[in-house]
């Protein structure tokens, strides 16, 4: 019996949204199966996209390769469907210590970092009521994505093609030459559902932020001391989105007060004005013990894109690249991102 489509995608976050895109790009007949569910990290997420591991000032995995595409990626989504989704902005990291200061002139000098920072003068900062005792340093290449209005974009156009059903799969059947969901069938699927997933390595991880209007403080960019706080001019000029705590154990439990308590305190450490909180929010990402993606076949067929963890916007466009060339090319999967690398 002829199937009803190439391929089944279960899950829509951002790493089965940019799957969903690759996908249809190559000409592929893709059904979504998704539905909205609680602690569900993409809807939640701010979408900074920092290349730099702040702890250490070192670069994250890969930046200098999979920054610029997800520059081009987020831009291109945004021009084809008239949003401007990927916003291009500089974070400036505060010092509260020497320490701090002398290790980001250490990186300035290591060429592996030094094309995504600086020690500029950010004279908006300075003038602002923000405590950086010890200076700062400007991440230069850092950006976030309106995660949210993509995933909005996305799922119009996929209703519209009829490309989306919005039911919990409860039962998958796989057969000898493909593979059925509800009604619909194909060669293969692809589970992109993210801490909701049932996969050898991953490790869900809470994460709890804070939308907050801070009278007096009117930023343009990210600025970061434990916690960053981004602009969020779409709800006036000084609301700004705070996060993120980091969490192992009872990640399903939701937005607590010890985690709000945790963000207030980060936020005092960076401005003594007055802190009115708007909005709480958590989501459970996605992330895996080793701290890299986790992709490829798990059964004949049904493989798996998932463990993006905290740089999701980051990695999803070179995650979902690579899995295609994997599964429609024969290209070898990088051993650091096969899921069967145990």
């Amino acid at each position: 019996m002829a199937c009803t489509d190439d391929v089944l995608i279960v899950g829509r976050g951002i790493a089965g949204a940019m799957l969903t895109e690759v996908l249809r790009s190559r000409g592929l007949r893709v059904h979504v199966f998704d539905v909205p569910r609680p602690g569900a990290a993409s809807r939640v997420a701010a979408g900074v996209v920092n290349p730099v591991v702040l702890r250490r000032d070192v670069p994250s995995w890969r930046a200098a390769e999979l920054l610029p595409l997800a520059a081009r990626t987020y831009t291109a989504f945004g021009e084809r469907h008239g949003l401007r989704v990927w916003h291009p902005t500089e974070l400036v990291k505060l010092f509260p210590t020497p320490k701090e200061a002398e290790q980001w002139r250490r990186a300035m000098d290591d060429t592996a970092t030094a094309p995504f920072i600086d020690q500029r003068a950010q004279p908006e900062v300075e003038a602002a009521p923000i405590a950086a005792p010890h200076g700062h340093g400007t991440v230069v290449r850092s950006a976030w994505l309106d995660v949210p209005a993509l995933l909005d974009a996305q799922r119009a156009e996929l209703l519209r093609d009829g490309a989306l059903t919005e039911v919990e799969v409860a039962q998958v059947r796989e057969e000898a030459d493909a593979v059925h969901i509800h009604a619909r069938s194909a060669p293969l699927m692809i589970w992109c559902n993210g801490a909701f997933g049932d996969v050898a390595g991953l490790v869900p991880v809470k994460g709890e932020g804070l939308t907050v209007r801070i009278p007096g403080l009117r930023l343009t960019r990210m600025v970061h001391r434990g916690v960053f706080l981004l602009p969020t001019p779409a709800l006036g000029p000084e609301v700004y989105r705070v996060g993120a705590t980091f969490k192992w154990d009872e990640v399903w439990a939701g937005a607590t007060e010890e985690g709000r308590r945790w963000l207030l305190e980060k936020v005092a450490r960076i401005t003594d004005r007055l802190v009115e909180p708007l909005d709480q929010w958590a989501g459970v990402r996605p992330a895996a013990k080793d701290r890299r993606p986790l992709l490829g076949r798990i059964t004949a067929r049904q493989a798996v894109l998932n463990g993006l963890g905290s740089r999701g916007v980051l990695l999803a466009p070179w995650c979902a690249q690579h899995l295609a060339v994997h599964l429609f090319d024969g290209l070898a999967l990088d051993p650091e991102v096969d899921v069967a690398r145990g």
